[in-house]
Formats: C-alpha cells, sequence, structure tokens
C-alpha cells in the first residue's frame, strides 16, 4: 500500500468513526454488560443452589434423628432464602411428612400449602395438593378440599385429582357426583396402573347405583 493510499485509509476510518464511533462504543458496552450480567446471574444461581443443597441436608438429617423443631426450622430457613430453588420444594414435602407424623397436622398444612403455591414443578405442585386435599378430608373440610383439586396441574395428573375429588364427594354425601369423578379417574389412568384401577373400582362399586 502506497503513503497516498494509506492515508486515505486513514481518513476514511475517521470518517467513520467520527459518524459511527459513539453508537459502536454503546454496543460494545451494552454487549459486554449483558455478558456480565449473565454471568452474574449464573454465578448467584449456582450460589444458591449450592448453599440451598446444605440446608436440604440438615432437613433430611432432622427428619432422620426425629428433630421436629430442627425440621420447623430450616424448612423455614429455606423457603425465606433459597424459596426459588428446587431444594426448597423437595424440603417442603419432607417436612410436611415429618411433621405429620410428629403429630403437628398445622405444621404439616402449612408446608403443603407453601409447596403447592411456590413449588417449581407441577408435579410437587400436585402432590402437595393432593396431601393437603387429604388432610382435609380428615377434618371433613370437604368444600376447600375440592376447590383444591378443582382442576389438576397437568393431564398428567388427571387420574389421580378425578380419583381425590371422588373420596372427598362421597364423604360429603354427594354419591352421584363422587361416582362421576371415580368414572372420571378409571377413564384417565393408564391400563398398566391396575392396583390404582382395582381400588378406584371397588370404591365406585361400594357407592352402588
Amino acid at each position: 500500500m502506497s503513503y497516498h493510499d494509506e492515508q486515505e485509509s486513514i481518513e476514511s476510518l475517521k470518517a467513520w468513526w467520527a459518524q459511527w464511533g459513539n453508537a459502536t462504543t454503546w454496543v460494545v458496552l451494552v454487549v459486554l454488560l449483558a455478558a456480565a450480567a449473565w454471568n452474574g446471574w449464573n454465578f448467584w444461581q449456582r450460589r444458591q443452589a449450592a448453599q440451598a443443597a446444605v440446608l436440604y441436608d440438615q432437613v433430611q438429617q432432622a427428619v432422620q434423628s426425629g428433630d421436629k423443631a430442627t425440621v420447623s426450622r430450616v424448612a423455614s430457613d429455606m423457603e425465606d432464602r433459597y424459596g426459588s430453588t428446587a431444594y426448597a420444594q423437595m424440603t417442603a414435602l419432607e417436612a410436611a411428612k415429618a411433621l405429620y407424623t410428629a403429630g403437628d397436622t398445622a405444621g404439616a398444612k402449612a408446608q403443603l400449602q407453601w409447596t403447592a403455591d411456590h413449588a417449581k414443578d407441577d408435579e410437587f405442585r400436585q402432590i402437595a395438593k393432593l396431601r393437603l386435599a387429604s388432610l382435609l378430608l380428615d377434618e371433613k373440610a370437604y368444600d376447600q378440599g375440592l376447590a383444591l383439586l378443582a382442576t389438576p396441574e397437568s393431564d398428567a395428573f388427571k387420574g389421580v385429582v378425578a380419583d381425590g375429588r371422588g373420596d372427598l364427594l362421597a364423604a360429603a354425601g354427594k354419591r352421584d357426583e363422587a361416582r362421576a369423578a371415580y368414572k372420571l379417574a378409571l377413564d384417565s389412568l393408564p391400563q398398566s396402573d391396575t392396583s390404582s384401577r382395582q381400588l378406584i373400582q371397588f370404591k365406585l362399586d361400594a357407592l352402588g347405583g
């Protein structure tokens, strides 16, 4: 490249920079900030998950040792500090089971309600609702249980939710509605789930009609 050509290139670059340099700087800055924010978010997520895993291990140990006070405390800490992690929903279900076994039905219901309201995954939300509806059935709070099982979290739970509704309706003396719910459960459950289908059929036959 000759000196003259080199000077022309430099002048062209200067002209281009004068027109677009400021915008280019902002674009580069935005890209760098976005990358930094993404990396920071991923780091925060990993750190949250690691700390939540430690608490989850603590609640498992407390469950095994039957330490009800620690179960309640750790579950509360998990929900307050790491409620957005997958460990929170796992902890709440474990805590609910342990508290119920220890005779603390109110504590168990609170953990199940938290899971039903905040769990990240459909499966955990549905399990929590089914277990909570079962406790409400024991308390004869049929309407509350039915409201909880008004709609399944997804089609995959249609059969088990219909079965739960059938139990509540039968206990409430609504035999026709209970029969309809049990029939829906049978229609929705896979043929391979023999034990569940036999139990539902037994409950359906027990209703008569």
